[in-house]
């Protein structure tokens, strides 16, 4: 397995963030970014998820709810991986994938658009 801190790994899940267009983090809404150790042993080769309502979702109702989560696991992807530079582009796409689930996009479109 690759080895690298988890500041390192947190460094670049915020890099990969500040990589999104600012028309469209603008928009983001109710929505925070965690890193985890590992996903539920259910799924260990996870490497994001969303947890949420997408915002094309949400309507009146939606008022006074927790955030929704977005989850970008560091030992699934630390094992994924072969070198450093695999880690950068893995930690970038997952990231970008998970968003898109907040923008409601859904995993066969984003398979499509090459973000799978």
């Amino acid at each position: 397995m690759l080895e690298m801190t988890r500041e390192a790994f947190e460094e670049l899940v915020s890099e990969a963030l500040d990589r999104i267009p600012p028309e469209l983090t603008r928009v983001m809404d109710n929505v925070a970014v965690f890193v985890e150790d590992e996903p539920d042993p259910s799924d260990p080769e996870l490497l994001g998820l969303y947890e949420g309502t997408p915002l094309t979702e949400r309507g009146e109702w939606y008022a006074g709810v927790l955030p929704d989560r977005i989850s970008i696991y560091m030992g699934p992807t630390l094992r994924y991986c072969a070198t450093t530079e695999d880690v950068v582009h893995e930690v970038a796409v997952t990231v970008v994938h998970e968003v898109a689930h907040h923008f409601g996009i859904d995993d066969d479109r984003l398979h499509e658009l090459g973000w799978g």
